[in-house]
């Protein structure tokens, strides 16, 4: 066992060389002496804790002899109470250790120690009694100066590598914060014990919220893991591993350690928040028209000049949960989704049922891409010219009301710029979708049955499950399609000329 500042051992009190004592069987002698008790009794076992240097002189073993059973038994008792050792005082009831004594203390592995008649008991409690105080004193100068050092650090250099830099100092060993998303920590001072998963042992305490820390003895070292932030569910974790067991110093620099880097994240995630509101503003002015407004907004916010704040081209994205998604699962659902998304180079904002997001092609495509790895549909609009980022919102919104969960994105470009109306032209196929479904105008319910018929590839029942409508109702709403337009949806050419015309409609309605 490692010795600590607070700590006395039975070989601080056996080194006194005031007291004069002698060690007879010491085969621990690094063994914690948390007090001094004296007692006379055969069996004072009931009356201890544990960890203390037991003073007798042997007056309850008086007349039992050296081959005697109860030496036996004696020491038995003390060794399961966990005293740190016996101390004989020799001279009165025994004129020397008993050989049985020893030989008990020998076989159980417990410290036997031989105080001579001229050293008062009371000398030994007073001199360990003084080096525990002394301990304590000094292990509070460690935690008060650990405790100014890394609030100095703190204040000296924003961010957790300062902090964790000086608890290293403090504790030996190595730290890290384990965040929500990351893969590999990165450890400060000595790599993580072989067998330590931080990860997965971060992962499993997040799952209890701000109480989720734990202590793990790995190999030699003590493993600590704590909550950091000062929400219901922590930003990270902060790990720490060291060689040595944890005192009362090193304890208090964790805890505030964990203080400083709870305050840190919050600071960290107020910036955020800040920051993400107003780059959620300047894009809902970019796609309301004001983009030169939504520039400045946005530059303001990144510390950006603001011709760079907003791509000269870009794509709005539109993502949404599932349909049929509960709102109470929804919510998690977004706020996961739009943690995803952070470091992009995007405009980001929620909307009333789902996020939005604008920024240059490529970005837009991989931003749509992990939207639905996070489990969200998502439609991706018409690459523009900023000032015509309306457009791209329009043709977002369509695009995702076209996802399914077989295909969660959906993008414009192939859903309408690369299809049939592209040939046909806008003009005729704007007449075409009027005649054909004029026997439908006026009939949302209808149309959105007939929609979501074409989608599913005339599948009644996915039909009402998409729509949350019975099946009875989708089946009658097909018949009333079929006696409006006079043909059977079942035709393959009167789901072709159905489809054509929605396109060329919703086309023309979002002003294509």
């Amino acid at each position: 066992m490692c010795k600590t500042a607070a700590m006395v051992t039975v070989r601080d009190v056996i080194g006194s060389t005031e007291l004069a004592l002698r060690g007879v069987h010491v085969p621990r002698p690094d063994e914690p002496v948390r007090w001094v008790a004296t007692s006379e009794l055969a069996d004072p076992s009931p009356f201890l804790e544990g960890g203390e240097l037991l003073l007798t002189t042997g007056l309850g073993t008086d007349g039992w002899g050296p081959d005697d059973v109860r030496w036996e038994t004696y020491v038995a008792r003390l060794a399961a109470a966990g005293v740190a050792a016996v101390g004989l005082g020799t001279g009165l009831t025994h004129a020397e250790v008993p050989a049985a004594l020893a030989r008990a203390c020998r076989a159980r592995s417990l410290n036997l120690v031989e105080v001579p008649r001229r050293t008062p008991f009371v000398a030994i409690s007073r001199l360990t009694a003084s080096m525990l105080q002394e301990g304590e004193r000094a292990e509070a100068r460690r935690a008060a100066k650990a405790q100014r050092e890394l609030t100095e650090a703190a204040a000296r250099r924003p961010g957790p590598e300062a902090v964790l830099r000086t608890l290293v100092r403090h504790l030996g060993g190595g730290v890290a914060v384990v965040g929500p998303r990351d893969d590999a920590p990165t450890a400060v001072g000595s790599p993580p014990p072989a067998g330590l998963d931080l990860v997965a042992e971060a992962a499993r305490l997040r799952e209890r919220g701000a109480r989720g820390s734990a202590t793990l003895a790995v190999g030699d070292a003590t493993c600590v893991l704590l909550p950091v932030g000062l929400g219901t569910r922590p930003d990270g974790h902060l790990a720490a591993w060291t060689p040595e067991p944890l005192d009362g110093a090193r304890r208090g620099a964790l805890t505030t350690a964990v203080a400083l880097l709870g305050l840190d994240a919050q600071r960290r995630r107020d910036r955020r928040e800040q920051t993400a509101r107003i780059r959620g503003r300047a894009l809902e002015l970019l796609v309301a028209g004001d983009a030169r407004t939504a520039a400045v907004l946005a530059g303001a916010a990144d510390d950006a000049p603001a011709e760079a704040a907003v791509p000269r081209r870009l794509r709005v994205v539109a993502a949404a949960a599932p349909a049929g998604t509960a709102p109470a699962a929804a919510t998690p659902l977004l706020e996961d989704a739009a943690g995803a998304l952070e470091g992009e180079e995007a405009l980001v904002s929620r909307t009333s049922d789902g996020l939005r997001l604008a920024a240059a092609d490529p970005v837009a495509q991989r931003c749509a891409a992990a939207l639905a790895a996070r489990g969200l549909t998502a439609g991706v609009g018409e690459l523009v010219d900023a000032a015509r980022a309306p457009r791209s919102a329009r043709t977002a919104a369509h695009a995702l009301a076209q996802t399914t969960s077989a295909v969660p994105v959906v993008r414009w470009d192939d859903l309408v710029g690369d299809g049939v109306l592209a040939l046909v032209g806008d003009e005729p196929a704007a007449a075409f979708a009027a005649t054909w479904l004029a026997p439908l105008r006026g009939r949302e319910p209808l149309l959105e049955v007939l929609r979501a018929f074409l989608r599913h590839h005339g599948s009644r029942g996915k039909v009402a499950e998409e729509l949350g409508v019975h099946r009875n109702t989708v089946r009658q709403r097909v018949a009333e399609i079929e006696a409006a337009l006079g043909r059977p949806l079942d035709d393959p050419a009167t789901r072709v000329n159905a489809w054509v015309a929605l396109q060329a409609h919703d086309a023309r309605a979002l002003g294509r």
